[in-house]
């Protein structure tokens, strides 16, 4: 009996409850009222359970009809989401959308791009993974991912297609305290040599054996950004950084710039690029999010 109810039951059972009449919900379905109470009465046959009590003018739930009625809802919110996935990859959407991210990207271009592309395709989940150099790479790769936003790691292996998204401004930090903070003047490279770099590490092997803007015979190679971030602010060593995330620091003191000689005048722009495997490029909706990442841009500061 049970294997015989149906959505339109469950929807007819939700309209009921939520209007408080038979009358009300055949108005909200365009059905008469006795096609209503008949598919109540038909559900609560099936179901061995009243849902209502039809004693008063107005029916009311009775105890099994509201310890039901959470799962109907949640059986048609299911059925909803189906139905709109089965209709968004007909029409040619990805059914889901996954993004390796460097962790260099600036995050508040990042997240408003993600929110608009949640209101867009609300229907399309979103996986993101942030990582530095070849792990982002990698993913895309292995097809785990259908795009990449690389950065720290500046070329791409040539099975890979890329597309130009921005530049983020980079600069060269230190806490107030760390030695190299003291010179207020242009450093040269072997004066960097003896001090600790901090730098990210790679967690694939894409980048094996490969150095990036690393100057320093002493390095502690992180994994994580945030970490980076932290330890130099404890004074731990220096290290390169996107301005947008240690600008709150420059401005509060709490990290100033070191100015080195071999980016005067100023540090270079990172660039960053979006990836896909040729054979794989993206769909509409990936297309969207690149458009957006690239709308970035002009929107306003990172």
């Amino acid at each position: 009996m049970l294997d015989g109810v149906s959505t339109d039951q469950l929807r007819t059972f939700i309209a009921a409850a939520d209007e408080g009449s038979f009358s009300a919900a055949g108005r909200k379905l365009r059905r008469a009222q006795s096609v209503v109470s008949q598919t109540l009465a038909a559900l609560e046959f099936q179901l061995g359970v009243t849902l209502f009590d039809r004693s008063r003018r107005y029916p009311r739930l009775t105890e099994e009809g509201i310890a039901l009625l959470g799962e109907a809802r949640t059986v048609i919110g299911s059925m909803d989401a189906f139905k709109a996935k089965a209709r968004t990859i007909a029409e040619g959407l990805e059914p889901e959308l996954s993004v390796a991210v460097d962790v260099m990207y600036p995050m508040a271009s990042l997240t408003a791009a993600v929110g608009a592309f949640r209101e867009a395709f609300p229907h399309t989940p979103l996986r993101l993974y942030v990582e530095a150099l070849g792990a982002v790479v990698q993913p895309v790769m292995d097809g785990m991912c259908q795009l990449g936003i690389i950065g720290s790691m500046p070329d791409a292996p040539d099975a890979l297609e890329t597309e130009k998204l921005r530049d983020v401004p980079m600069i060269a930090v230190a806490a107030p305290a760390y030695p190299l903070a003291a010179l207020r003047r242009v450093i040269r490279p072997r004066e960097l040599k003896p001090h600790v770099q901090l730098v990210l590490t790679d967690r694939s092997k894409l980048t094996e054996g490969k150095n990036f803007s690393v100057f320093s015979t002493q390095t502690w190679r992180l994994a994580d950004l945030g970490a980076k971030h932290a330890f130099l602010r404890a004074g731990f060593g220096w290290g390169i950084m996107p301005l947008a995330m240690v600008k709150p620091d420059l401005e509060s003191g709490a990290l100033v710039e070191i100015r080195l000689e071999t980016f005067q005048p100023s540090t270079p722009l990172m660039p960053m690029s979006a990836v896909y495997r040729k054979a794989a490029p993206p769909g509409p909706a990936g297309r969207w999010f690149l458009e957006r990442l690239k709308a970035a841009e002009t929107d306003g500061p990172a």
